[in-house]
């Protein structure tokens, strides 16, 4: 029913991860770039650059598409973003496209570019309108790689994208504007989107992988916990929307279970205990679909 676009490079490893978690496993062959999902809403995929991708959805050559939003700016696709996936190659998976120079530069934002400057980037639709709303004319070439070796020696400044700027910092180029950020988005075409077979299907997909997103990074706990204890444990307790509390049978003790941030238990776990909880588990979450 549906064909979809994934993104090869960086993002490739995340999004498979991301797509097993979701029961929807990409079954590489022999055939690389035509891997497979068992899953009847999915009818073919196809492995591309995500530079690639919003265009082709637009176009209709594919129903969805995961790409960043980055690439959807740069390309002007006409595409629905159906869901924000934040994950990346590391990180949180919000990027930023920067503006950088030579850390001796006297540039200290982008309004400090003097006309005529020469600027190194893979985006260059993005970085000329950056420009062209400032109303400074500058010379935009296209960086086919190692975009960081080409300042100061060939160009002025540089705009590319980073998670954390260690890469920009080891090269000694210091960020002084930041122009978008972006993050990995689940795309559609719009027909599709406007199909009535095809639309719920897609939106099966997104609460799919929102669901993995959404639990990411966080645990059920659950304990016993006796009646006059009650009060004070929950009074340690994170929770969604509150902790479910359930009375045992023949007993005036009780079951509470809520969700945590995982990276917390180490500190909650012996508060809970100290509050008189017993029999706490810790559960992995595969997905939270609210």
């Amino acid at each position: 029913m549906l064909s979809i676009a994934l993104p090869k490079g960086s993002l490739e490893e995340q999004t498979l991860l991301l797509f097993s978690e979701a029961d929807l496993a990409v079954r590489k062959s022999s055939r690389a770039y035509n891997p497979t999902i068992d899953d009847p809403r999915i009818s073919s995929v196809k492995i591309l650059r995500p530079q690639e991708i919003p265009l082709y959805v637009a176009d209709g050559y594919f129903d969805l598409g995961i790409s960043g939003h980055d690439w959807v700016s740069e390309s002007g696709a006409d595409v629905i973003e159906v869901a924000e996936l934040p994950y990346a190659k590391t990180g949180t998976g919000v990027v930023k496209m920067v503006l950088a120079v030579c850390d001796d530069s006297p540039v200290r934002s982008a309004v400090d570019i003097q006309p005529g400057s020469r600027i190194t980037t893979e985006f260059p639709n993005t970085t000329r309108a950056f420009f062209g709303d400032l109303g400074i004319p500058v010379e935009v070439s296209y960086s086919y790689g190692a975009t960081e070796a080409k300042v100061p020696e060939l160009m002025d400044a540089l705009v590319d994208l980073t998670e954390t700027g260690s890469t920009l910092r080891q090269n000694g180029l210091r960020i002084v504007d930041v122009i978008l950020e972006s993050t990995t988005r689940l795309l559609a075409n719009r027909a599709a989107w406007e199909d009535p077979v095809k639309r719920p299907a897609i939106e099966e997909i997104r609460t799919l992988l929102l669901g993995v997103i959404e639990a990411r990074g966080r645990v059920l706990l659950s304990m016993n916990v006796p009646g006059p204890k009650l009060d004070s444990v929950i009074s340690v307790l994170p929770a969604m929307k509150r902790p479910t509390v359930n009375q045992l049978y023949g007993s005036d003790d009780y079951e509470i279970m809520t969700v945590a941030d995982k990276a917390t238990v180490n500190i909650l776990i012996p508060q809970l205990k100290s509050a008189g909880a017993e029999d706490i588990l810790e559960i992995p979450i595969a997905k939270i679909v609210r």
